[in-house]
């Protein structure tokens, strides 16, 4: 008697089991409670970049932020169209100051050059256009609760190339791309992808 129960309840479980899957409609979708992570963009490397452009526009501003994947800076060369912008973003053991080959210190367990072909200053009167002191940290970038980056140096500018020292927490993949009037480097937080 008690298998006939058993088998009974187990028949009844597999009928309401049954009839509540077919009580959903065949186009219906079904949601997870588990969401899953959007992975970061991947493919990135951590060698040299560089495009052969150059613009005798000068660099007016750097800028950081920060974003779920990566840390990003922006160099501002106004007025130049994306084809005449050029640059070599590379990591580096150390940083050399065009012209004097003065070295600069830069925090982080590594460091990437961003070498922009502009200069920062005015081509004809020779003032400069961005507020930087060689050596110095970049004018109005606080880097306080960045994931990746640790520091950011202005190093000079010297027959029209302009030299920042990057410092990030570790040798990371990076990506470089240009727009109307910038250069972009965005620096991963990881190699894996993962937020």
């Amino acid at each position: 008697m008690g298998r006939t129960r058993m088998a009974w309840a187990a028949t009844a479980a597999l009928v309401v089991a049954t009839s509540a899957v077919a009580a959903v409609p065949a186009g219906a979708t079904t949601t997870t409670t588990t969401a899953k992570a959007t992975a970061c963009p991947t493919g990135w490397g951590s060698l040299a970049e560089t495009r052969s452009k150059a613009t005798m526009k000068p660099v007016t501003n750097v800028r950081t932020g920060r974003d779920a994947c990566f840390d990003r800076m922006v160099v501002d060369v106004p007025g130049t169209a994306t084809g005449r912008l050029g640059y070599t973003v590379q990591y580096v053991d150390r940083i050399h100051q065009d012209g004097s080959g003065r070295p600069v210190t830069v925090g982080g367990g590594a460091v990437i050059e961003v070498r922009v072909n502009a200069p920062a200053y005015d081509p004809d009167s020779g003032k400069p256009t961005y507020p930087a002191r060689a050596g110095q940290r970049l004018p109005g970038v606080n880097l306080t609760g960045y994931r990746t980056f640790r520091d950011a140096r202005f190093v000079g500018s010297f027959e029209g190339d302009t030299q920042i020292g990057l410092g990030v927490r570790a040798r990371l993949p990076f990506r470089v791309w240009v727009t109307d009037g910038r250069i972009v480097v965005d620096v991963a937080h990881n190699w894996t992808g993962a937020r």
